[in-house]
């Protein structure tokens, strides 16, 4: 029989805050992070709304305070994607208590941190600075900051882990499959503890113009809190987020041995790939489909024991159309009586992150028995207007374990389940 993992510490910056506990009050309140763009010039530009992570300065429970994370000095070397999965991590950690020091522990623990792109915003300023200064004025910290992989290799660097490091680089699928990765190193006696999750942050010119030009996001721009409406007749497109979402794992066995208080059980991963189009599922969902039929097989599970969903769900038409398939496929007649919620509704989707936070959410359900609404669902489409999409308000259900979906660009398909101890 193989190894139990469980869950020893979670950290999270997202756009409802920074920190598991705050952003989890209030994404059940039906709280939304999702704003008006004040990073950059607006006024001419198509997108204005995004799911940036709040200020320490705007939201003082529970925004952001960089220098709190890095100095100011360092802070120039690294992109926010670094950034956010450093505050993270330290949450994370802190709350597994898990600081090795002696070289056999550092060895064996892995930094396993995925992402969809990496340092987007250094290279977009690099690019500028090429153009209107020259090349003599580039900071020679351009390339390890934008490097995809920086985020694991600073917080490998920063805590001492020694053990495997990796960045899973699959668009929205990424923060499922660092979590796959590390379960899988787990398993294998690679490494006995794992540092896993995404981190994102492209709320940029350029990344929004380019999903733009691929009419994905939402323009409801006069409505911010009401742009995200995942499985709603009349959404649009999704709304871009950021934030970082990373677990401490290991065996229940090692946890144990150490002191360490478990959270819950990763039961359960699959990932696969539709082998069908560049950024559309197939209308049957049978690649997605596969990869929650891993999923449950790994974990010794039927369809039957599911007893919640966390949906990929960004709100483009064609993905909940295709992810709704992929859950028919696997559930059939039975999906009408699993809730689902559509978490992007009140964070937008983080892309390689989304995957990471939303995670976490799907253990929060299974710890608290409660699972969180899905915002703006006031016309549900027809096609699925006979599913339990826990519209607008949380729902109070005992909950054994829950299924997170993570559906990437590419067709690639990765999902969790999370199970009680």
């Amino acid at each position: 029989m193989r190894a139990k993992i469980v869950v020893t510490g979670m950290g999270m910056v997202s756009p409802l805050g920074c920190g598991v506990d705050k952003v989890w009050q209030r994404l059940v309140a039906g709280e939304s992070g999702i704003k008006t763009i004040t990073r950059f010039d607006i006024k001419e530009f198509p997108i204005k709304i995004a799911g940036q992570v709040p200020s320490h300065l705007d939201d003082e429970s529970a925004g952001l305070d960089p220098e709190t994370i890095v100095s100011r000095k360092e802070r120039r070397k690294i992109d926010l994607f670094t950034l956010y999965a450093l505050a993270a991590a330290e949450e994370a950690l802190s709350q597994a208590n898990w600081f090795p020091t002696s070289e056999d522990d550092q060895r064996a623990t892995s930094t396993i941190i995925g992402t969809g792109i990496g340092g987007f915003p250094v290279i977009t300023e690099a690019q500028r600075t090429l153009e209107q200064k020259g090349f003599k004025r580039l900071s020679p910290f351009v390339a390890p900051a934008f490097l995809a992989n920086l985020a694991a290799g600073n917080l490998s660097i920063r805590y001492g882990f020694k053990g495997p490091l990796g960045c899973p680089v699959t668009a929205c699928a990424a923060g499922i499959q660092a979590i796959g990765d590390g379960m899988r190193m787990i398993h294998s006696g690679e490494t006995e503890v794992a540092l896993v999750g995404g981190t994102e942050a492209c709320i940029d010119p350029l990344a929004l113009a380019s999903f733009h030009a691929l009419h994905a996001l939402s323009t409801n721009n006069d409505s911010p809190t009401g742009a995200s409406r995942p499985f709603d007749q009349d959404r649009d497109g999704f709304v871009m987020g950021e934030g970082a979402g990373l677990m401490v794992i290991e065996t229940l066995e090692h946890a144990l041995a150490r002191g360490a208080t478990p959270l819950a059980t990763l039961s359960g991963y699959g990932t696969s790939a539709d082998a069908y189009h560049i950024t559309s599922g197939p209308e049957d969902g049978s690649g997605g489909a596969a990869a929650i039929k891993t999923a449950l097989s790994r974990a010794g599970l039927v369809a039957e024991d599911i007893d919640h969903i966390n949906a990929h769900a960004t709100s483009t038409p064609v993905g909940d159309q295709a992810e709704v398939a992929a859950l028919r496929n696997v559930f059939s007649d039975r999906l009408p009586n699993i809730p689902i919620s559509a978490t992007k509704s009140a964070t937008g989707h983080l892309l390689g992150a989304a995957g990471g936070i939303e995670s976490i959410f799907s253990v929060m359900a299974v710890c608290k028995n409660t699972l969180p609404p899905t915002l703006n669902l006031a016309n549900p489409d027809q096609n699925f207007s006979d599913l339990n999409l826990v519209p607008n308000q949380s729902l109070e259900q005992e909950t054994r374990h829950a299924l997170c979906n993570g559906l990437g660009f590419g067709g690639v398909n990765a999902s969790l389940i999370a199970s009680k101890l």
